[in-house]
Parts: structure tokens; sequence; C-alpha cells
């Protein structure tokens, strides 16, 4: 926590952006508010206190994963949903702004079949070609980065390493990495990042393994917080560093919130394998024991080890029906994570595939799930969900480099988060989940706006 120069909201401005259950407002301008001078509030009056005097982390950036489903979907659209969905995700002014991304080490469930990129048996890795992701998914990677204006943070996640290098020879249902393949696999890495920059893809971070708790159906390989320490410490940090590629934040966990403190304090209370790690990336499907999403685990990790990072690696919403893609709660369960993960301190946040066809896929396990865009491949529609615009209230108005600032609110209906941005502008984004209106007053340091937030709501307040 800092505390940056006294700020004063004398003579700025609130614009006002609503996304609203039952109205047509969609990321829409609503309201312009102006600030009065204002003493003690009351408790009868509702407020949502923001104190840009003490910061917080700083915003690396959020985005969606540009999986092979993704691209696959993206190649069947018309050249102008094309250009429409590129826009719409990665311009700052037209759409919501992305500026991260994650991809895959070869293939996911979220890919048409099951690949890798070496022949099977070679060790050396002598075979290693990128063949397959030239057709669909670098070319798209290429238009993505091309929208965002060069500019896109991308880190990259393996699923599972390949067949032969696993003690059940099987890349799907889970099973380990053989111990004589530990190098090996490291070696895959870096073959992997080496590659993906030479075709002009820069690779900013990478996780060590994607849900390494989890025997899946699809892509999958168990690690236990040992096996990982110690993949990292004798195996992948040093194979790193030895290729000039330290400076590549490295990833550890990478799945749900409910096992991550016990996953840090094994990662990072050892400190050959801690010199490794950049941080914890985490997921939030922990709801499939129905628990609900554990963000008290979050903040645990972080006051425990303030000097490692946070980042939301994936989330999305599973079990796809077309029928239900304008179902309201889809965008609210967004809300309400991005609003307690960032408050607990995650600095980077990534949604996963940016963009399903009209069965929630493809899917070679038959996993489908929601994105918050829907390529109708039979109609040539980009269809649009809640979830796009609720994310769009973060990442179309805190960008790269804005600190978190705090912000409490005197009711629980009104969940609340705000960050200050680069350019000075102070982005509030308030959220409610209840089907009342509830007005409440914006109050910074004395001086304080009138608005209200209306049922089943997000709203973005920018003050500048």
């Amino acid at each position: 926590m800092s505390a940056s120069p006294s700020y004063s909201v004398v003579g700025k401005q609130v614009q006002v952006y609503t996304t609203a259950a039952n109205t047509q407002l969609r990321l829409a301008a609503t309201d312009k508010l102006t600030f009065q001078a204002q003493g003690q509030p009351l408790e009868t009056q509702p407020t949502v206190f923001v104190d840009p005097n003490h910061s917080f982390q700083t915003m690396i950036g959020i985005g969606g994963a540009l999986t092979d489903a993704a691209a696959e979907t993206f190649a069947k659209l018309p050249k102008a949903q094309q250009q429409e969905l590129l826009q719409a995700y990665y311009s700052p002014t037209q759409g919501i702004g992305y500026t991260l991304a994650r991809t895959s080490i070869h293939s996911n469930d979220f890919s048409s079949a099951p690949y890798t990129y070496v022949a099977d048996g070679d060790k050396e890795l002598k075979t290693f070609s990128l063949q397959h992701d030239e057709q669909y998914r670098l070319p798209f990677i290429k238009q993505v980065q091309t929208a965002a204006g060069g500019k896109l943070t991308m880190y990259v996640s393996p699923w599972s390493p390949p067949a032969w290098m696993k003690d059940t020879k099987n890349m799907l249902q889970g099973g380990q990495l053989l111990p004589e393949y530990r190098q090996s696999w490291a070696n895959y890495f870096v073959k992997f990042i080496q590659a993906y920059e030479k075709a002009g893809v820069p690779i900013w971070g990478l996780t060590v393994q994607n849900e390494p708790m989890a025997k899946q159906t699809w892509e999958s390989c168990l690690f236990t917080a040992e096996q990982e320490r110690d993949f990292v410490k004798g195996y992948l940090g040093p194979t790193l560093q030895k290729a000039g590629m330290g400076t590549k934040k490295l990833i550890g966990w990478d799945h749900n919130r409910d096992l991550m403190y016990q996953r840090a304090t094994t990662l990072f209370d050892d400190p050959e394998a801690s010199k490794y790690y950049w941080g914890l990336g985490y997921h939030w499907y922990e709801t499939w024991t129905g628990s609900g999403m554990q963000f008290d685990n979050l903040r645990r990790v972080h006051e425990t080890y303030p000097n490692k990072h946070l980042i939301f690696t994936e989330g999305c919403i599973e079990k796809f029906q077309f029928s239900n893609i304008n179902d309201w709660k889809l965008g609210e369960q967004y809300g309400h994570s991005m609003i307690n993960d960032f408050n607990a301190g995650t600095e980077a946040w990534t949604d996963w595939n940016i963009l399903l066809d009209e069965t929630g896929g493809p899917n070679h396990v038959g996993n489908f799930c929601y994105a918050p865009l829907i390529g109708d491949t039979k109609t040539g529609k980009l269809l649009y969900t809640n979830i796009y615009y609720y994310i769009g209230h973060f990442s179309k108005f805190i960008r790269p480099g804005a600190k978190r600032i705090a912000t409490a609110a005197s009711r629980d209906v009104l969940q609340t988060t705000a960050f200050q941005n680069p350019d000075g502008s102070v982005a509030v984004v308030v959220m409610n989940q209840t089907e009342k209106e509830q007005p409440f007053h914006l109050w910074i340091k004395g001086q304080a706006a009138q608005t209200s937030s209306r049922p089943h709501s997000i709203m973005t307040l920018l003050v500048k």
C-alpha cells in the first residue's frame, strides 16, 4: 500500500456508463454527475467511499484466451464479422480494450483433437514444429496483435506433456510426468517460446501446468505441490535461465482458489524454488464442490506473500446451452469475481475462450462452455452475451498501469472496486445483483455526487 499525492475532485465530472437487465443499456453513457461539498455522511445515506490517496497493486491487463477453438470458429466467420470481433475486443475506443491473452502449449480440450509439436519418443525434440498452429491459431493471434495496436501481454500454459513422457502413456485422464523426461519437458517449454517468438509472438510469461490437481477427461497431468516445486527448482527454472528467459514471468498453481494457499506455501517457502516464481495463477471452478468462490484464500496468499503476484488465469461458465445465452446471471458471475479478485490483490484477469461456436465448442471431449461472444457458424452472426459487457466495465476503463485505490461501500448491495489510471482518471465499478434499485452517493474527500444503481446492473463511474 502507498499513499499517492493528495487528490481532489473539485472541478471534476463523473461520466457514468451502465449495463442493466431488462433495459437496452449495454456499456451505455447514461449520466454526467457533478460533485458537491458533503461532510460527514449519515448512516441513512448509502455511500460508496473512494480514497485515491491510498493505492495498492498495479494493473497488468484484462483479456481472454486465444485457443484453437476460438481460432477455428473465427476462421469460419465472414470477414466483416471477423473484423467486428477484433474491434469489439481490442479497440480501446470502439471496443472494450483487451490487452492480455493466454494460449496453450499444444492441445487442450478446446482443440478439435489432441496433438503435440514433436514425433513420439523424440526426447531430443529434433522434430519440434509449429505446423499445427500455422493453420488457424498463429494467423488468428497475429490479427489480434494488430488489433491490439501491437501490444499484447501473452502467456502460455500446457495441459499435458506428450503421452510418451507420462506414466499413463496418455495425454488425457491425468497421469504424471515420468522423472526421466523432466529435462525434455522443460526444454519443450523453451522450444515453444522460442518458436512463437520467432513467429512474431512475444511471450510475457508461462504457467507450469494447467489445473495440476485435476484428472480430466481431456488433456491433464497431475503435480502435487512438492512435485511442482521440485520440477521448477531442478528443471524448468534453471532451463529458462540458461535459455536467457529468466525475465519471463513464471506462474505457479494455475488451478482453483480452494487449494491455493497450500500450493503457495510449498512453492514459496523453499527459497531455491521461490526465486524462479513470479507468482500464482488461479481459476474460479472451486464452485464444482458446491462451495462459493473462496476470495479469502486469495487474501491469505496475498497477505502471506506480498512480494508475489496474483493473476486470474481462467474462468468460464460450463454446460453450454444455446437457448441460455441471454441469461443475465452469466455476466453477474464475472462481475462478482472480478470485483472481489481485484480487491484481494489480483493484478491481471483472463477470461477463457474469447470466442466459441453455436455449440459452445469446438471441444474434442464434449466439454462445451460459454464465451462472451458466440460465433454462429450457421448464420455467420456474432452474438453478444452480457459477459462481454460486464468484463468491458473493467477492461475498457481500467487500463494497464492503473493502480487500485481504496474503496468501501456502506451497503452490501453495492459491490465495488476502484482504480486510478496513468492519465489520472479514476474508474469506480459498482455492481448490484439484487432486484432493488439502490440510490447512493459517490463520496471522495469531502465531495459527493448523487446517483443510483439499477436492479441487476453494473456501472463504471469515470471521474476526470
